[in-house]
């Protein structure tokens, strides 16, 4: 659980809210106007957030996952699964984008939520997760967040076994090749669609 100490507004995800103390108000947002309207309707991803206004204690949870805290820098970017965040402070930017590969399409759809700092964001975890530097390849029903840094490919390991029906489950991975990055992985493979 997240116990937010509000003076202002706060972002989180819709429906995250358990408790709160204080005077506190809340609004959906979408980003963008027209433009995150239109996401919106793509995606269904631009109706994930709601803005939370006043003072007082907020206490936000998703499901029982763990909340990881995440600063980020001036400039600062993660790229988070839109299922994953759970809150971000207002002064981080945030928009919806396409991936810039199809790989995008494994992780929860073609879009991803982008954050830039400077501030706080909170995302949530099927158990305890593991950063690991760039490069690295993942399996994208693991994969919760990167750095804005880098941006992955696909790589698909196909085989004989792989036709006959007695592949190992992991054709198909995220490929993080640029250095300097990290990717943020849970020990839990969520379901993706179509799955």
């Amino acid at each position: 659980m997240l116990d937010v100490a509000l003076d202002g507004t706060a972002m989180a995800k819709a429906g995250s809210m358990v408790a709160y103390t204080g005077d506190i108000s809340f609004e959906r947002k979408t980003e963008g106007g027209v433009t995150g309207l239109l996401k919106k309707k793509v995606t269904g991803e631009g109706s994930v957030m709601m803005q939370a206004s006043g003072t007082g204690h907020l206490y936000l949870a998703d499901q029982g996952k763990e909340v990881q805290i995440i600063e980020l820098d001036a400039g600062e970017q993660v790229s988070v699964n839109g299922n994953d965040i759970l809150a971000f402070e207002s002064s981080v930017d945030w928009d919806i984008k396409m991936m810039d590969s199809i790989a995008g399409t494994s992780t929860g759809g073609m879009f991803n939520v982008y954050l830039e700092g400077p501030g706080y964001i909170a995302i949530t975890t099927h158990g305890e997760p593991l950063v690991v530097p760039t490069p690295v390849r993942t399996d994208p029903a693991a994969t919760v967040a990167w750095s804005g840094n880098v941006s992955p490919g696909t790589n698909r390991d196909l085989n004989i076994k792989s036709f006959l029906g007695r592949s190992s489950g992991e054709t198909f991975q995220l490929d993080f090749s640029q250095e300097g990055g990290f990717v943020i992985v849970q020990p839990f493979e969520e379901a993706t669609p179509g799955q």
